[in-house]
Parts: structure tokens; sequence; C-alpha cells
């Protein structure tokens, strides 16, 4: 009988090392990673305010206000990256609000927007503010240009039917003093942002600049009869991606509602930093790699040209090289017609000459491949750089 229990205990024991075993070998099996799965799901105002401030350099110099971008062809690089990059962990842009359509495109995990001016900082603030306070697309455009709702914006309305509606709506000066008013408002009382006297001066300018030029406020906006062959904020709001689909962030309710909920959970975070600055590209990169995040798309509209200038380009891919960035990591940069290197050949099609055709060509990298390229010497002009990219 005692030997019957004491073998009876001998099984258990070895029932239980053998369990034990099992777990400790299914504890030491690495699980799949996710990227990017330490990202916030959120950001509270206050962490969000110590992102801009602390991540943040002295403001720089740009010879143009940039309030609506000069690039008619960024969204045909669309649907490439969507095929490519599948989902996003980390979006970084530059200059204003076309980096909004890229991110109802990618839905990355969080989006940090880099610009050497602190006035693109203000004015993605005051697109923060207006996007919060208003539900939809219609109530949005009504705010941005001081003008009342019509009743045809409809919430299935296409871009232009909306745009077309709110043409017949006049602007009204009694109605941008209060929307300025609930910007600052909404700003500094709920979100307890700290902005100085010449900050709100500065979205004072931006907004009005809006409210003055309306739906047709242009890249060059305030210079005169020249600034007319630019496309309008209209313009870039009704354009597809090449392929007759409109991406735009107000091309559809659902495009808008996607923008308006990355805004109203704080991750949408603009900075001032110049790209080959010594701090605001390294402390995202440092945020990013302490929560398994990395870049999936950077756009750099056409920066690099400007940074060919001088020696500041290695200052640049030096900062690069301190982002995490794995194998679906692409550049999407604009290449303007107007750079010395007219009639370049693209592959698959040519680059269109000077003239009425396009001002510049939206095309796509591989940062990866950037990198290689940078650290092998193979890159020494910004020639090298266009050489490496590519039209989808």
């Amino acid at each position: 009988m005692v030997s019957v229990v004491m073998a009876q205990r001998k099984k258990l024991r070895s029932g239980i090392l053998t369990l034990l075993a099992a777990w400790l070998l299914l504890c030491g099996t690495p699980s799949p990673r996710v990227i990017g799965h330490g990202l916030p799901d959120r950001l509270d105002d206050r962490t969000f305010w110590s992102l801009v401030t602390d991540f943040s350099e002295s403001g720089g110099y740009f010879r143009s206000d940039n309030l609506v971008s000069n690039e008619t062809t960024f969204q045909h690089v669309i649907p490439a990256l969507l095929q490519n990059t599948g989902p996003a962990s980390a979006y970084v842009g530059v200059g204003p609000d076309q980096n909004f359509t890229y991110i109802v495109a990618l839905h990355p995990r969080i989006a940090f927007i880099v610009d050497i001016r602190r006035q693109n900082l203000l004015l993605h603030l005051m697109y923060k503010a207006l996007i919060e306070m208003s539900p939809t697309r219609a109530d949005f455009l009504a705010r941005l240009f001081s003008r009342e709702r019509p009743a045809e914006a409809t919430a299935d309305a296409t871009a232009l039917s909306l745009f077309a509606a709110f043409e017949r709506s006049q602007p009204d000066a009694a109605l941008f003093e209060r929307n300025l008013r609930e910007v600052t408002r909404r700003l500094g009382r709920q979100h307890h942002f700290t902005l100085s006297g010449e900050d709100q001066r500065t979205i004072d300018y931006v907004y009005r600049s809006f409210f003055s030029a309306g739906p047709e406020i242009r890249y060059s906006f305030g210079r005169g009869p020249g600034w007319l062959p630019f496309p309008s904020y209209r313009d870039l709001m009704v354009e597809t991606d090449g392929q007759g689909a409109p991406r735009s962030y107000l091309s559809t309710e659902q495009s808008y509602q996607a923008l308006r909920e990355m805004q109203l959970r704080n991750l949408i975070v603009p900075l001032v930093g110049d790209f080959a600055g010594p701090k605001a590209l390294r402390a995202v990169g440092a945020y990013l790699k302490a929560r398994q995040g990395s870049v999936t798309a950077f756009y750099t509209s056409n920066v690099e040209q400007y940074l060919f200038r001088g020696d500041d380009w290695q200052h640049f891919y030096s900062n690069v090289a301190a982002l995490p960035v794995d194998e679906r990591s692409t550049f999407i940069r604009s290449f303007f017609n107007n750079v010395g290197f007219r009639g370049y050949q693209f592959q698959p099609a040519p680059f269109p000459p000077m003239g009425p055709a396009p001002r510049s060509q939206t095309l796509l990298n591989s940062i990866v491949d950037l990198l290689a390229a940078y650290q092998a010497g193979r890159i020494q002009s910004y020639r090298d750089v266009i050489e490496l990219s590519h039209q989808p």
C-alpha cells in the first residue's frame, strides 16, 4: 500500500515538474514584435505640451509663410504607400496641412510635424483648435473661413460640392472675431498651452489670412498677382491620387473624423525644428525608440534642396540615422522642376517639362536605402538623392 502511494506521489511530482518546465519554456519564447505597441493611445494635455516645448528648437527663417502647400501631386504616392508600408507606426512630416492627408491615409499611431518656423507650429495649433471644435467637415470649413454653414453642406457631400456651397457663403467679420476668441480660449484655457503675446498675434495673422482669402488662399498669399498660378486650398482639397480616388482629409466625412480623432487624442504633435538641428529629430527618435515605435513615413517636401546649399544635408542624414526605421520606412519628397534638372528621367515615366504641367513631382525613397548610400559615401549632392527616388 505504501509503495502504491509513493508511486502516485512520484507520478504527481513528475507531472508538476513537466508542467513547470513547459510554462518556463513558454515564458522564454519570444513573442512576435508588435511595432509601436508601446506608443500611447492618447496624450494628456500636459504631456502633449511637454513634447512640444521640450523637443522644439529655436525658430528659424523661411522665405514664405507657407500657409498652404504648393504641391499638386502629393496624393499620387498614397496608393503605393498603402501597398508598401502596411500598418503605420509613426509619421514625421514638415509644413502645413498636406500632412493631414498623409495621416488619414496611413493611420499612424502618432505623428510629429517638424518645421523650422514657429509660425508653422502655431498654424497647426490653430488647426487643432478648429478641428476639435468642429464635429463635421462643414463645421470645420465654416470656422476656418468664418462663414455661415450652407444648408447644402451635408455629411455625404463630395469635397467639390462642399466647396461650391461655401463659395456662395460670404465671410463674416463678427464671426471671425468670435471664432478667434474661441481658438485662443481653447488653446489657453482648456488645454492650458502657454502662448506668448507674440504667439497669439501670429495666430491672429494666420487665421486672418484664411478669413481674408477664403478657399482661394494659396502658397504665396499676399504677394499680389504673382501668387495666382499656385494651387488654392480648394484645389488641393478636391485633388485626387492620380487614379481618380479623392484622398484629401476633407474628401469624405470618414477621413475628416479620423483626423479629428487624432487631434482630440493629442496625437499630432507640432514641433519647431531644423532638419539639420541638434535636437528636434533626435528627440523624436529617442521617444519612439523608448516605446518600440518606428518611423513608417517621413514627408520631407523639398527641404533637402535647401540643405544641399551648404553642409546641413550631412547633419540631416545623421539625424535620420538616429531615428528608428525598418525596411518599410519611406521618405516622401517633392521634386520641383526648376532646380536645374529639367527633363530628368524618372521611372516608369519621364518627369514632365516646365510649363503647364505640374511644377513638382512627389517621389518615394526607402529610408534604409538612403542611409546605406549616405554611409557608403554615395550621397554628395541633391541630384544623388533624387536619383535614389522613384515615382510609384
